[in-house]
């Protein structure tokens, strides 16, 4: 159950042994976080400096706003179509003009984030069906390949929505120049192959793959005198190609030339609202979902309060949004690996914040060496663990039904937009929730008949427990925080979809490391929809009339 929010009171006080942990661990993430946010920003029409500033607030200002532990608070590939979408539309031609109105979007989105952690509801995350959120990054995976393919290659492509960029990939590999498609294509060979290599080579599991990456392309950069403008001829087809310094990164002269501030004079109209709205919800639900992930991994089985990371997500995305910045969450990539690296408190994410500060304040050379390409390889790389067959393979195994609303959600948030893919995600798992007798009265609230037996509570639930109903549910076990053993009886469901047994099952490992059970009991006469332990389960109904 999430905590109440004090402002200005930390989580957890970080243990003062454990500095030299988080200076390391902080420092790797560094390494790693340095390409992927200069990546990120140049790929959503953004000054490749905003990604870097966005993870400088993430870490050292929201790490004190409450952030969760071990999570690493910066710029994510998941924000990227949005951002993007936000620039092209808002400026209409304009990028300049586009991003200055995007920024006021992830101003005003933040102040929600904010209402939403002040409200609590950091459930939020458990309201959304897996199948639909997957849905939605595979689509972003996809959107993101689609757009940094042609850059990996050195082609500026003609097409700008996504399902043209992909029919243009055919003829931007035609039209490749040769020397940049060598460092792109390099830096992805790297990217794809380091976790084989790092598994027999102990040396190479401390040095992040971004840096090789990097080592690699900043000195064939050098090498093909990318910051000059010149030609060269290749002998094999007496084609001429153009080099020079647009194939680098380029950068503000220092830091303060770097801030740019919103104009909130588009802010009310139907465009802005839109993304306003992805902003701050798709933001919140990859930041908390993240979080939680993060929970998973902590060896320290440490429990984040979801409601104060929002807090400091918005916090920190206010804060961003007003300096230029793009929108951060707790990113998935970066927390996992400073967890590797053996970071101990929320400290990592400070330092590695504090790291990124003083190299822009005092190498920014060095980042306007930076290839493109090797850039574009890293989202590339990205896009496809977002979008990887694993995923279409993994979802197909918890059950036909959770398959069909994926590929709706990711194909329609390819067609159109992310709002309107995640709608139709939505409104198709309640339509097959029907279809398999959940009742339209409880879709959105559960019935549940309550026992309490002194410590022991008993709760049965009547007719459907399913992902729109779910908050209701656990509320009332909310309610129960002290009870010893609670029992969840679905002798009377009809229907507990996957996004139930998954939350449930994630609960009960909770209660256990606190000492309390939780028991799922009457599901002896439903039927799984897939083999997957925790796929839906559904029940027979003979006279429909006979449970009214």
């Amino acid at each position: 159950m999430s905590k109440p929010i004090i402002p200005g009171a930390p989580a957890s006080t970080p243990a003062s042994a454990s500095w030299k942990n988080d200076l390391v661990s902080g420092f790797l993430v560094f390494l790693i976080a340095l390409p992927l946010c200069l990546g990120i920003a140049m790929a959503s029409g953004f000054p490749p400096i905003a990604g870097v500033l966005t993870a400088v607030v993430g870490g050292a200002v929201a790490t004190w706003l409450g952030s969760a532990p071990l999570t690493i608070k910066g710029p994510a590939a998941g924000l990227i179509v949005i951002a993007l979408g936000a620039v092209q539309e808002l400026g209409g031609g304009d990028n300049a003009v586009g991003y200055r109105r995007a920024l006021a979007c992830i101003t005003v989105a933040a102040l929600i984030q904010i209402a939403f952690a002040l409200a609590r509801a950091g459930t939020l995350g458990d309201f959304f069906p897996g199948s639909v959120v997957h849905g939605m990054l595979a689509a972003i995976g996809i959107i993101i390949c689609s757009k940094q393919i042609h850059t990996l290659v050195g082609v500026t492509p003609a097409a700008k929505a996504p399902l043209h960029l992909i029919l243009e990939i055919p003829h931007s590999l035609f039209r490749l120049n040769p020397e940049i498609a060598l460092i792109g294509v390099l830096s992805l060979v790297i990217l794809f192959g380091y976790p084989a290599v790092a598994r027999r080579a102990r040396l190479l599991q401390k040095i992040p793959a971004p840096m090789l990456v990097l080592a690699l392309s900043v000195p064939l950069a050098h090498a093909f005198e990318l910051e000059h403008e010149h030609t060269y001829t290749l002998a094999a087809t007496q084609t001429t190609y153009a080099l020079g310094p647009s194939f680098l990164v380029n950068l503000p002269g220092n830091l303060l030339q770097a801030i740019v501030f919103p104009d909130f004079s588009h802010v009310g109209t139907p465009a802005s609202i839109k993304y306003i709205i992805m902003f701050s919800l798709v933001g919140s639900i990859e930041s908390l979902l993240s979080a939680k992930a993060v929970d998973s991994l902590d060896p320290a089985k440490r429990r984040s309060d979801l409601d104060r990371d929002l807090l400091a997500t918005g916090a920190g995305n206010l804060i961003a949004g007003l300096l230029g910045g793009l929108p951060m969450i707790s990113e998935i990539v970066r927390s996992s690996a400073n967890i590797g690296y053996g970071a101990k408190s929320r400290l990592s994410n400070f330092f590695h914040g504090i790291f990124l500060l003083l190299f822009v304040a005092f190498a920014p050379g060095l980042i306007h060496r930076i290839p493109l390409a090797a850039l574009a390889a890293m989202l590339t790389f990205t896009g496809t663990r977002l979008a990887s067959p694993k995923e279409f393979v993994r979802t197909l195994r918890i059950g036909r039904e959770q398959l069909i609303i994926f590929g709706t959600t990711a194909a329609l948030c390819i067609a159109s937009d992310l709002l309107v893919g995640v709608a139709a995600g939505i409104a198709v798992k309640m339509l097959i929730h029907l279809i398999n007798g959940a009742p339209l009265r409880v879709l959105f609230r559960s019935e549940v008949e309550e026992r309490v037996e002194g410590q022991r509570v008993v709760l049965r639930v009547k007719h459907a427990a399913v992902f729109s109903n779910y908050l209701s549910l656990q509320r009332r076990l909310a309610s129960h925080a002290n009870a010893s053993s609670i029992e969840i009886n679905f002798a009377d469901a009809r229907l507990v979809d996957h996004t139930v047994m998954s939350n449930l099952h994630e609960l009960q490992g909770t209660m256990e490391r606190e000492g309390r059970t939780l028991t799922l009991a009457g599901l002896g006469e439903h039927f799984q929809m897939s083999s997957h332990p925790l796929s839906a389960r559904k029940r027979a109904v003979i006279s429909p009339v006979a449970e009214r």
